[in-house]
């Protein structure tokens, strides 16, 4: 069984989370863009050369390189049963290249919703330990910056209780500024809502809860993965 997946979801919608557990269960791998422009540029290929010297010169990554990367990497031996893409396509022009790629081989889009407020306190109750530098959630309250030389840690960086792990430091991102969430939001979704209307247009969207706990999510995106594998992955 192919079973070809497209995961779509806002930053901060655990869309990473859930694609690794996937991953894990069918047996297929999780493909994300970073993931994809990192290996080229460590193979030196053809590709990897082209992108490297477009990202060093402060370029954005075309369509079309892009989509000669993926095409690339789903040519892989270890793609021949099925994949989940994360981060691709971004356009509808991706999504059409997408489409050619797959020659009529059936898929399935999943948006993993959340509304834009709820990620932004996500994000809010997010810290990562200066010290071992593992990503965690807290329950309490957004602190109050702690600055200057004293603190260890960058003006404007704030820090709450120590690190479960190793008991360095937690560190509020500045990625997770409220301000700084809702611009990467806004960008966000003036890429993904014509793609999600693409693939909304052709019947082969299917769109999940985020806001239920990420167990919950992971059994949401199973028994859709499942019915569609048991409807002869039609689309």
């Amino acid at each position: 069984m192919r079973l070809n997946l497209v995961l779509i979801g806002p930053p901060g919608s655990g869309k990473g989370t859930q694609a690794i557990r996937l991953a894990e269960r069918y047996k297929i791998p999780h493909i994300s863009t970073g993931d994809i422009l990192r290996a080229a540029v460590r193979a030196g290929s053809a590709l990897g050369q082209k992108v490297s010297a477009t990202m060093a010169s402060g370029g954005l990554v075309s369509d079309e390189l892009i989509t000669d990367l993926v095409r690339e990497r789903l040519a892989a031996a270890d793609a021949h049963t099925g994949f989940i893409l994360d981060g691709y396509p971004r356009t509808v022009v991706q999504a059409e290249a997408l489409g050619e790629m797959l020659a009529g081989a059936p898929m399935l889009a999943i948006l993993i919703a959340v509304e834009s407020e709820e990620i932004v306190r996500r994000l809010g109750l997010r810290r990562v330990c200066g010290s071992c530098g593992i990503t965690q959630s807290v329950s309490g309250p957004r602190p109050e910056p702690v600055e200057g030389p004293a603190s260890g840690h960058a003006e404007g960086e704030a820090h709450i209780d120590p690190c479960p792990y190793c008991g360095g430091p937690l560190i509020t991102r500045q990625d997770d500024n409220p301000e700084t969430v809702r611009h990467r939001l806004a960008t966000y979704a003036a890429f993904a809502e014509p793609v999600i209307n693409y693939y909304t247009g052709r019947g082969v969207l299917a769109r999940i809860d985020g806001l239920k706990q990420p167990t919950a999510v992971t059994v949401d995106l199973v028994a859709q993965i499942d019915a569609f594998a048991r409807s002869g992955m039609s689309g």
